[in-house]
Formats: structure tokens, C-alpha cells, sequence
């Protein structure tokens, strides 16, 4: 069956000559963007560690279909637990990191080595990373370790140390949109507008593909953006208590990541730049809009939306951040229509 895996092939050949030449590493560290596939490569070695065939994974097997499904006994996963109103805000306890340290101590069950997977350990604290490290230092010898992360600058210094990293990068426009076509069927204007939206992304097109209302909430949040940018104080004061009241965190987080790229376009357009768009079917009112912006006023959106984000995930007042946020965007007149 080989390697269920999009792009970054040149990983997954360094991990097949791992196995075929019985050198495997006790642990390997995954990093990249959310989206860009740590998650599943870091599945498809575990296939591969946990199949018993010569080639594997074969995806034939009961090891291989038990580890597809996530219910292999020598199997064990550790992920962010979510605690409060925000799915950015879910952490790794130290409670399951240190089950998993006793259970890499036991036997495999059925197969012949146990397989830890550690996802997204970035989200995990000080003293969870500091419970961990003596399991790495001293791996049993029965025991593979798959860590992944958003950056390994994310994690404890010693903890990389210690890893094979394996660094993803964002996948090339062309394979997102070839793959969105012959893989998800998706019709291929569409797919080439996930392809540049999802910036080398494949597993974030892979999922907006899959949820229409993702790409209507989209359009309606950058259809809000340029009526903002028209609208009054008032307007703004309205829209910021409305986004407040009726979003969650996670999709005000969304809103404002939308809007960062949205307002990067505008840089580049007023800058002359000529790398492409992140929003390519906006790009009539993004040049619009760059006309009547300099690019320091650019830059200062930007920034003020990326502060405006990180002052939310400290619990910041969240209509009072937003209107901040909103009052010192520049007024155009037809707000780029």
C-alpha cells in the first residue's frame, strides 16, 4: 500500500530507509504549520513502526488497521486537552504525559515495539515537557517517541535535543491544488482558490474543501472587513460588540487571522510587490484598497490585528480589545468597492 502522504517526500523516504535499514531513532520530532501534515506522517510511521510485513505499512494487516483507527493496543496517543471557551487554548496535562511514560515502560501487547505519539506537545507546560525529558534521555528499548510541533524553538531546548527532527515545510500551490483535485474531488476553480488560501496548507484545504459554511463565513467576514473600513466609529463600535457577543474565541481568532492575511495583500499590492495573493479572488479590492493606503499604515494593521490576537489569548475584555482594534483602521470612503 506505501505512504498515505501528500508532498514531503523526501521525509518520507528517509523514514522508510530508517526502517529497511533497521535504524530507527528512539524519538522523532515533527514540526511545521498547523495543517501542513505532521499529524499525518507522523500516523503513517506509526503504521509502519507497529506493521509486521517487509515492506510496511502494508494497510492490510490487523496492525495496520488497528493503527489507522487509533485502537492499537501498542499504540498510545497523547493530545491538548480542551479547557475553557478556547480550542487555541487547550494544553497537554502532565497527568497524561506521565501515563504515557509508565505505559512506554510495559511490553508491546502485539506488536513488537510500543509507539508513543505526542501531538501538538508545544501546548504542553514547563513541567509536563521537564516529565518527559528523563523518557527521552533514557528511552526503553522497545519504545519509538513521535513528537510534533508547531516550531521546535516551541519546546524545551533539551527535549530537541534529544529528537531526529523532521521540519515540514508549506507544501508547493500546484501539489495542494493537484492533490484537492484528484484526491478530495474538488472542482479545480475552486481547489485553486483553497490552494492559495491554504498557503502550502494541504491538510487546512483538505478541511475547508470538506465544510462549505467554512468558505461562506469567509466571504461574509472579508465582505465585513471592507464595510468597516467605509463605516463609521459608530459602525465599528456596533460590529465589535456584535463579533463579541455572537463569536466564540476560536472564531474571533479566525476573523483576525483572516483579516492579517487579507491586510498582508494589501501590503504587498502597496508596496508593489509582486508575490501573489493569499486571497486571489479579492484581488480587484485589495489593489483598491493599497491605492489608498501607504504601506506603513499597512504594516500598522497588521500589527495592531496581531496584537489584538495575542491580547485575547490572555483573557484580555474582548469587545473592548476588538474596538480597539477596529478605531485605528484607516476610513476609505467606499471601503474599497
Amino acid at each position: 500500500m506505501g505512504w498515505d502522504v501528500v508532498g514531503h517526500q523526501w521525509a518520507a523516504d528517509m523514514l522508510r530507509r530508517d526502517l529497511a535499514q533497521a535504524r530507527v531513532r528512539h524519538a522523532y520530532l515533527f514540526t511545521g504549520p498547523a495543517g501542513v501534515g505532521k499529524r499525518t506522517l507522523a500516523a503513517e510511521l506509526a503504521r509502519a513502526l507497529l506493521c509486521q510485513q517487509p515492506d510496511p505499512p502494508c494497510g492490510q494487516c490487523r496492525h495496520c488497521q488497528l493503527a489507522a483507527r487509533g485502537s492499537h493496543p501498542d499504540l498510545l496517543t497523547v493530545e491538548p486537552v480542551v479547557s475553557g471557551r478556547s480550542v487555541r487554548a487547550a494544553k497537554i496535562k502532565v497527568e497524561a504525559v506521565r501515563q504515557v511514560i509508565y505505559d512506554l515502560t510495559l511490553k508491546p501487547i502485539e506488536a513488537n515495539r510500543r509507539v508513543a505519539r505526542l501531538l501538538n506537545f508545544h501546548t504542553a507546560n514547563a513541567e509536563s515537557m521537564n516529565a518527559f525529558l528523563k523518557t527521552l534521555e533514557e528511552p526503553p528499548g522497545q519504545a519509538v517517541i513521535l513528537l510534533t510541533a508547531q516550531r521546535a524553538d516551541d519546546l524545551l531546548p533539551t527535549i530537541v535535543s534529544r529528537c531526529e527532527v523532521v521540519a515540514l515545510r508549506p507544501l508547493p500551490l500546484d501539489t495542494v491544488r493537484a492533490a484537492l483535485i484528484t484526491r478530495w474531488g474538488a472542482p479545480a476553480e475552486r481547489a485553486d482558490l483553497l490552494a492559495h488560501l491554504a498557503q502550502g496548507r494541504l491538510g487546512w484545504a483538505v478541511r475547508a474543501q470538506a465544510d462549505e459554511a467554512r468558505l461562506l463565513a469567509r466571504a461574509q467576514r472579508l465582505d465585513d472587513l471592507s464595510a468597516l473600513l467605509a463605516g463609521s466609529r459608530l459602525a465599528r463600535f456596533a460590529y465589535a460588540e456584535r463579533l463579541a457577543r455572537e463569536g466564540s474565541i476560536d472564531r474571533i481568532q479566525e476573523t483576525l487571522d483572516l483579516w492579517q492575511g487579507y491586510w498582508r495583500d494589501v501590503l504587498l499590492a502597496a508596496a508593489g510587490a509582486a508575490a501573489p495573493f493569499a486571497n486571489p479572488d479579492r484581488q480587484e479590492t485589495i489593489q483598491q484598497i493599497a491605492q489608498q493606503v501607504t504601506v506603513e499604515t499597512a504594516r500598522r494593521v497588521i500589527v495592531g490585528l496581531q496584537q489584538t490576537a495575542d491580547r485575547l489569548e490572555r483573557n484580555a475584555n474582548t469587545r473592548l480589545t476588538l474596538e480597539i482594534c477596529l478605531l485605528d483602521w484607516p476610513r476609505i470612503s467606499n471601503g474599497g468597492q
